[in-house]
């Protein structure tokens, strides 16, 4: 999913699980006690920037629009003609999968080397299904600039020994091999309808379509057998329940096509497994339904064991599917989402696949027309969606994200995304509990040009409406985020707020920001968040556009204490914290809580910037006290109290305390209650001097008495370090 809204500028943009990159393979280590991330995949991937190579290095690179920015690991090699990338096999395989970029408009192939011994056989590399461009999609540029290509050795190797690829002539950059043991084809199974008994051409040659439908027809309540060759579907099938459709394996069994299955219902107990289905998707169409599978299986079906690519979905999934299961699959080089759950999934289980290289959202659950509910996405590793994010959930109810791996994010996108943007009506947001548990997210995260700053690794977005699910997130690991780890955010620049957030037990490391990014009002509670390698400082906190964000400190968090000094800048990779402007606002912006408030005139109203606007205290309660977080402990020595100016409002004297804290909850008294006049003729404004020598980062104020009003009332409370 993708939004075309251009959300407010109000800041300058940034420019520019613990995983182990041992010999080039990428690993997911589990955190301590919690299962591995990711897939558990049939193949080893191996980066090409870690292999020997007469061509050229480049990267790492995170600028939206080039080609190091797509790659896996955000670094690839480019190779000239004649020059070779040379691969130590990480296990014993006989067939490799190449993801590889050449120039646009340009064609060629890889020789294959085996030990220093060219094969006979070759890779074809070609642009036909790169460079997409998608102009009605606000912020995107031309992208999708690698594919992948894949070869049976016709020979086994052993870990140890060496692959290489050459090129031939035209550019070609290299990203990643992933290697494989691939077993025999499977036979076919006894009492199955074989699609080449009634007419399929293996081959490839003759137009396979009717001859799918008449193998459907007579398998009810059976098997279709898809015998090893390449089938061409030259419309799509519907019509397709009660029925297996089942191939000799992803390797073998290969059929042609752009629209698979196209069908708005199905009386379900669809099970279709082990073979692929690749198409001729060049451009994305998003009035066409090129897809794997585009509406419903029916209820209580089966996708697994599938090679699904080019294409412009994988499976975008309408109507009912309750119950499916989509597993061990691998989605590659859609010009959009891999899965999309569009509304009334029920009971879905998305898990152990592995997807590279999507257009939009890899994974992702969006509940229109009425809400997904108890559906998950497990242990899936996805890799390069290079124009949205890794796993986004769109609103609906008890939604699960567990143990998944994700890396390489790039415009446009997070690596997890926890949103209510609705994109269209009638839609569902958020509610129940959502669970965001045992993920990995390396090197995700990218700066929106809509928004013109980054996007954190886990987002959580109150876009077109307030959440008031319980959103809990634990056990996440954020390794080499190159900006922040945890973004709260009201992308759709409402400040609508972010409640009843949970995160617990995160280790981060070299993130190149901030750790929190809280640009919208409401709160987080973080318990045993451990941060390490942080770039600029723990915490950017400024809501836009206005009111405050409250952090709750439940214990355990380390290495993120500080806070970004300057909500007028963005932070950038590696910067540090500048040191504050000794004559700023300090209280402005900041997370104001109160004891009580009486109808809209809530305690971010007193720090908001704006002299209109005011807190205002329950009536008839003295005494009444608003607290703000400075965010760190400052040498406080003037305090500037505000009501509204206008001469509407009366002169009045308030009686006031002042009282600050550096932990929260012990307070002692910085000036005795006084009484301090506030004059419409004068401003409105009153002074309070606070003693040389007074240190606080919680600055309170406790009112017992109103001359004009029986309840607190500031416009603008303003603390300051000049006196």
């Amino acid at each position: 999913m993708h939004s075309s809204t251009v959300r407010h500028a109000r800041r300058m943009p940034a420019i520019g699980a613990i995983v182990a990159l041992a010999a080039g393979t990428l690993v997911a280590v589990a955190p301590a006690a919690h299962a591995a991330a990711g897939a558990t995949l049939p193949f080893t991937s191996v980066e090409a920037e870690s292999a020997s190579t007469t061509g050229t290095r480049i990267g790492p690179d995170y600028t939206q629009g080039t080609l190091a920015s797509e790659a896996s690991g955000r670094q690839a090699v480019r190779l000239g003609s004649g020059q070779r990338v040379e691969f130590t096999v990480p296990r014993a395989s006989n067939a490799v999968n190449i993801a590889y970029s050449v120039p646009d408009g340009q064609s060629g192939s890889l020789n294959v080397y085996v030990n220093g011994t060219r094969i006979a056989r070759t890779i074809p590399v070609t642009s036909k299904y790169s460079y997409v461009d998608t102009g009605w999609i606000a912020g995107a540029r031309t992208h999708h600039f690698y594919d992948n290509a894949r070869l049976l050795l016709g020979q086994n190797v052993q870990a140890g020994d060496k692959v290489a690829v050459e090129s031939t002539g035209t550019q070609v950059t290299v990203d990643v091999a992933d290697f494989e043991q691939v077993g025999a084809a499977a036979t076919q199974p006894a009492g199955s309808v074989s699609v080449v008994s009634k007419g399929a051409d293996p081959g490839g040659n003759g137009d396979s379509t009717q001859a799918f439908r008449d193998a459907i027809a007579a398998a009810q309540g059976g098997t279709v057998w898809i015998p090893p060759g390449d089938y061409r579907l030259t419309s799509s099938l519907s019509g397709v329940q009660n029925v297996t459709l089942q191939g000799a394996g992803s390797w073998y069994s290969v059929v042609h096509t752009s629209r698979f299955i196209d069908q708005s219902s199905s009386s379900g107990n669809v099970h279709i497994k082990d073979f692929a289905v690749i198409g001729e998707v060049t451009e994305r169409v998003d009035s066409s339904p090129d897809n794997f599978v585009n509406g419903s299986l029916g209820a209580n079906s089966s996708v697994s064991g599938m090679w699904i690519q080019h294409l412009k979905c994988g499976l975008w999934l309408t109507g009912t599917n309750d119950n499916l299961v989509v597993e061990d699959n691998r989605i590659l080089d859609t010009t959009a989402d891999g899965l999309n759950l569009n509304g009334t999934a029920k009971g879905v289980r998305v898990r152990n696949n592995f997807l590279r290289n999507q257009g939009d959202d890899s994974l992702a659950m969006w509940s229109l027309y009425a809400p997904d509910t108890d559906s998950s996405f497990e242990n899936n590793t996805i890799s390069q969606p290079n124009l949205a994010n890794g796993i986004a959930i769109y609103g609906g109810t008890d939604i699960a994200v567990r143990n998944n791996l994700v890396s390489d994010t790039n415009a446009l996108g997070s690596g997890i995304a926890i949103s209510n943007q609705k994109f269209m009506d009638p839609f569902s947001p958020l509610a129940g509990t959502i669970t965001v548990d045992g993920n990995t997210l390396v090197r995700t995260g990218a700066v929106n040009p809509n928004w013109n700053h980054p996007m954190g690794a886990l987002r959580v977005d109150s876009y077109d409406s307030a959440i008031n699910a319980t959103v809990n997130i634990t056990n996440t690991t954020i390794t080499d985020s190159p900006y922040s780890a945890f973004e709260f955010v009201s992308g759709g620049g409402q400040g609508n707020p972010v409640r009843n957030v949970n995160v617990t037990g995160a280790t981060v490391k070299n993130t190149g920001t901030v750790v929190v990014q809280a640009e919208t009002q409401g709160s987080a509670a973080f318990r045993n968040v451990t941060a390490t390698g942080v770039g600029a400082a723990g915490v950017y906190n400024c809501p836009y556009p206005a009111g405050s964000f409250s952090l709750t400190d439940g214990g355990g968090n380390s290495g993120w204490s500080s806070t970004w000094s300057d909500c007028s800048s963005w932070p950038q990779p590696g910067q540090s914290n500048p040191e504050p402007d000794p004559n700023r606002n300090l209280a402005k912006g900041r997370p104001a809580t109160a004891t009580g408030s009486q109808d809209v005139y809530t305690p971010g109203k007193a720090d908001d910037g704006d002299a209109n606007t005011y807190w205002e205290s329950a009536n008839n309660a003295f005494p009444q006290s608003w607290t703000v977080d400075l965010g760190s402990s400052y040498g406080v020595r003037r305090v500037v109290l505000k009501l509204p100016p206008s001469s509407a409002w009366g002169a009045r004297t308030q009686t006031v305390a002042v009282l600050g804290s550096t932990n929260g909850s012990t307070y002692s008294t910085v000036a005795g209650a006084q009484g301090y006049r506030f004059d419409p003729a004068t401003g409105n404004t009153a002074t309070v001097t606070l003693p040389a020598g007074t240190s606080l980062r919680y600055l309170r104020l406790t009112v017992t008495a109103n001359t004009a009003w029986p309840a607190a009332q500031f416009s603008e409370v303003e603390a300051y370090q000049t006196s």
